[in-house]
């Protein structure tokens, strides 16, 4: 599990390299948590919710009993784990031959190929797949055939399904919800309070989702300490939120947040859209001879990756608003997170930032008036006005 903040290895640095990354996974956190650090990012992960499975609920009790004695026309499998965890369930019960028994009678869809083999893992059958793994989709062939009369059965994974329950009882089905599992806070709180904190300081550069409850979560643990506002701006502006899919984002998008999203809802595909979405984002300024590329956390000299501490980063984004012109100590001063009024905290900073970058004549001093980038001449005229 990854609790705290976790480094690469060292080496030649991925296309992630110099970003800090936000997980909120409960599941697959490692999995996740392992592809991004492949890529050079550092990862900060805490779990926005826990999965309590219902095996002893009797909510899902009863909705498998109901099911066993009056049998669906249709059931959706929606998630492999929540469909491979009802059987599970329903067996521990003595109900596992009778449940699949009707199972095998009905219409039985799945999602997506996980759920197919989960489903056929149980003996079973599907009917038909989306080709999308999309439950849009699933929803239109079930309105396209008509529902009107029909009994449908939908195995939940703790996820709200925006619109389709909604949608197929206005088209006249009976619904059948079957809660899997249930998504709760986090017990403890504590790491996702760091990672509030984390991103609220623009101490991440993106923060990923994998699910609608974990971004639910992270908004009203965000609202209930009163830091909800910082948090859109953050994510408005500075923080790059990355959903897996659209059904993931739409919790964020309910408070006016935009979400990049891959084309394939998969981790794989999630993290090479980070590789591609986080450099582009990236300030890359020809200074004093040398390519500098501005990163979350390090810098990219000539395509060396350069880590620089938090306060060395602070000055270099505050010289770099305006490359080439002064910026005054006091409003340097202004800059470093936490200083105080003295403004030795600067040259103290600024000679750590230099010894970082191993380039000293990146920035030069102007006696009596602050710092500057070196820009390159030719550059000058493109960032007069930046």
């Amino acid at each position: 599990m990854y609790d705290e903040t976790q480094r690469p290895d060292p080496g030649p640095h991925g296309p992630l390299a110099g970003f800090t990354v936000g997980v909120t996974a409960a599941r697959r956190a490692e999995e996740l948590g392992a592809l991004l650090q492949r890529r050079g990012a550092v990862v900060l992960h805490a779990p926005a919710l826990r999965i309590v499975p219902l095996a002893d609920d009797g909510e899902l009790l009863a909705a498998t009993k109901e099911l066993i004695d009056q049998v669906p026309d249709v059931v959706v499998a929606t998630t492999a784990i929540g469909f491979r965890g009802w059987i599970e369930a329903a067996d521990g019960w003595g109900l596992g031959e009778h449940l699949l028994g009707r199972l095998r009678g009905v219409e039985l869809l799945a999602r997506g190929p996980k759920v197919k083999g989960a489903i056929r893992a149980a003996g079973l059958t599907e009917k038909w797949s989306p080709s999308s793994e999309s439950m849009a989709e699933v929803l239109d062939r079930l309105l396209e055939e008509g529902v009107e009369g029909r009994r449908i059965a939908v195995q939940l994974h703790g996820e709200p399904l925006p619109g389709f329950v909604e949608a197929l009882r206005e088209g006249g089905a009976e619904v059948v919800p079957v809660p899997v599992y249930r998504w709760m806070p986090p017990e403890d709180s504590g790491p996702l309070d760091r990672l509030l904190d984390a991103a609220v300081s623009r101490g991440l550069d993106a923060l990923t989702f994998t699910s609608a409850p974990a971004a639910a979560s992270l908004l009203s643990r965000a609202e209930e300490r009163g830091l909800l506002s910082e948090l859109l701006t953050a994510l408005s502006h500075d923080v790059l939120p990355a959903c897996v899919g659209p059904v993931t984002a739409v919790p964020l998008q309910a408070r006016g947040i935009d979400t990049i999203q891959p084309e394939r809802f998969r981790l794989g595909p999630l993290v090479q859209l980070l590789c591609q979405e986080l450099p582009g984002r990236a300030r890359v300024l020809p200074i004093a001879g040398h390519r500098v590329e501005i990163r979350g956390h390090a810098v990219l000299v000539d395509g060396d990756l350069k880590p620089v501490p938090p306060a060395g980063m602070s000055l270099l984004r505050a010289l770099s608003r305006r490359p080439g012109w002064v910026v005054a100590r006091a409003d340097l001063l202004r800059a470093l997170p936490g200083a105080g009024r003295d403004e030795h905290a600067v040259e103290t900073a600024m000679a750590r930032l230099r010894t970082a970058l191993g380039a000293p004549k990146l920035i030069q001093t102007v006696v009596k008036r602050g710092y500057r980038l070196a820009l390159d001449p030719a550059a000058d005229a493109k960032y007069a006005d930046a």
